[in-house]
């Protein structure tokens, strides 16, 4: 990013570059430098590890969500709303793993049941073409999009009004669609323009920001400027009304009376884009969201000046008290968890004329969030952690089942797992074997180099199921290419197996592609007359 006219000073007896004059919190260059960190980065963001997502893009998400849209897809069902496609559309999906459990999850459930459901089409947003190019041609999306169950589109949260469907040729413009909108916006909102406003006494004032680096900012990328980057708060009292709208006004001004000494996220260019979204459809819009936030009214007070969370990127916590005062205005009902949500907040807010009637939305939230859901499984998995050491193969196996067979659950306890499996039952031993095919089905690859195919291959070699132990060694070449620990690894499955000719031609293969390799010799000495 170049940067021109750039001031320079000196601030608490340190050199500094300064950025951008005062400018209102949700115009400043902030946020064009967030998107910027996503456009340079792509894929990588991700694969690199650079932007946390686990957290909200396991396997039990996507199980989760995929219950709530199952109960809503049931619910259209019983007011006989089966004619016409239900849209889901994922706002800014990224590395696309959060869709492909989804949609793996949602699949099996729609399949255990014999009653109609209205068709439905889960469609990947993103601002990064890279992004939407690596939806499209990633090969475990291939047979979504040839059944129709998956599409591509851009869109903005701050600029677009209409979708286009790549993969089905759609437009969908305002008042296209004849059933309602479904949204998953999954760590979203956080990352998109807010304005702030200090609240105390009574009294509102607006937020406005200056930025200073203490690093010359020329040509820097944006990953290393949000990184150098400081913020300085500039406060202007509000004469209302703030906003042109009285809806967005109303909910502004309700905070004088709610809040007391904080500074407050205001969400209006969130609210702006739910706007935008609900005008889709003649239906109303159903919202699923996951981040970390607040919607009760007590986690909003004593908010400090805000200081940004850099990950690569950056993002603000949310406020979900103000979008579900949005939706409550509109005579929506709203879903937040009413017991644990020490991690993470998740809201279902139905923007819907009828949201009452939608009783099996309704019971799978209070079953698979209110009861037990991801916000409480993050607390469990924090303490399995902190206890690894003192975890056995049951223990593994259940955590992981609680996880929905979630990989990175896997790779974490993965060092456990090769320490106690050597000691293991033969039930136990078929469990495991169990396990390992159901987390590489729940296996999505976004280009990291950590290769799951081949220790999942492992521990089959090591449990006595060659045949299995094979099959990850071609997925791992699949994704990774030939390696030598690959050619000796299924040299040793056929020798286990008595698979001679295919032994002797994997070793020759292996000895062609890497010669006078130390390991390949071992092979060689290996008695092939023995049982």
């Amino acid at each position: 990013m170049n940067f021109t006219n750039l001031k320079h000073g000196y601030m608490m007896d340190k050199e500094y570059f300064e950025i951008e004059p005062i400018k209102p919190f949700s115009e400043s260059l902030i946020w064009q430098l967030n998107r910027d960190f996503y456009q340079e980065r792509g894929l990588t963001a991700w694969s690199e590890n650079i932007v946390p997502h686990h957290m909200t893009s396991n396997s039990m998400v996507g199980k989760t969500y995929a219950e709530l849209i199952f109960a809503f897809l049931k619910d259209l069902a019983s007011k006989g709303k089966t004619a016409e496609t239900v849209y889901i559309l994922e706002l800014g999906a990224g590395h696309g793993r959060l869709a492909f459990h989804i949609l793996k999850h949602l699949e099996k459930l729609t399949l255990s049941i014999n009653t109609k459901i209205p068709p439905y089409c889960y469609v990947l947003s993103d601002i990064v073409e890279d992004n939407l190019t690596f939806f499209r041609q990633h090969p475990q999306f291939q047979t979504y999009f040839e059944k129709g169950l998956l599409d591509t589109t851009y869109f903005d949260a701050t600029q677009s009004t209409e979708l286009f469907l790549r993969n089905a040729q759609r437009k969908i413009a305002p008042k296209d669609l004849n059933q309602p909108l479904l949204v998953v916006a999954n760590y979203f909102f956080d990352s998109i323009p807010n304005d702030l406003f200090l609240i105390r006494d009574k009294k509102i004032a607006a937020c406005s920001v200056s930025l200073q680096s203490t690093e010359d900012p020329s040509n820097m990328r944006a990953e290393k400027l949000i990184d150098s980057i400081k913020l300085t708060y500039h406060k202007e009292p509000v004469t209302p009304p703030f906003y042109v709208e009285p809806l967005i006004n109303e909910i502004l001004e309700a905070y004088r009376n709610l809040v007391f000494d904080t500074y407050l996220f205001f969400p209006k260019k969130s609210i702006h884009c739910l706007t935008n979204l609900q005008a889709l459809s003649t239906e109303g819009m159903m919202l699923l969201s996951m981040d970390k936030g607040f919607h009760e009214i007590h986690d909003l007070e004593k908010k400090e000046e805000p200081e940004i969370i850099v990950h690569g990127s950056f993002s603000f916590w949310v406020n979900y008290h103000a979008i579900g005062a949005f939706c409550k205005k509109q005579g929506g009902k709203i879903l937040f968890p009413a017991f644990s949500n020490f991690h993470l907040d998740i809201g279902c807010l139905m923007f819907l004329p009828d949201g009452a009637t939608y009783v099996q939305t309704d019971a799978a939230y209070q079953e698979f969030i209110n009861n037990f859901g991801p916000d409480d499984f993050n607390t469990l998995k924090r303490l399995a952690y902190a206890n690894v050491s003192k975890l056995y193969i049951k223990d593994i196996i259940a955590l992981i089942r609680l996880s929905a067979y979630d990989s990175t659950i896997f790779i974490k306890l993965l060092p456990r797992i090769k320490q106690v499996a050597g000691a293991i039952t033969f039930n136990e031993r078929r469990r495991l074997e169990q396990t390992l095919h159901q987390v590489w089905d729940m296996y999505f690859s976004i280009n990291e180099s950590y290769d799951l195919a081949y220790e999942i291959g492992g521990i089959f070699y090591d449990l006595g199921f060659y045949e299995a132990a094979l099959k990850q060694y071609e997925h791992s070449i699949d994704l990774f290419g030939l390696k030598v620990d690959i050619y000796y690894n299924k040299a040793l499955c056929y020798y286990q197996l008595r698979q001679d000719p295919l032994f002797l031609k994997t070793l020759a293969e292996a000895k062609q592609a890497f010669p006078n390799n130390e390991m390949l010799e071992k092979l060689d000495k290996l008695d092939m007359t023995s049982v």
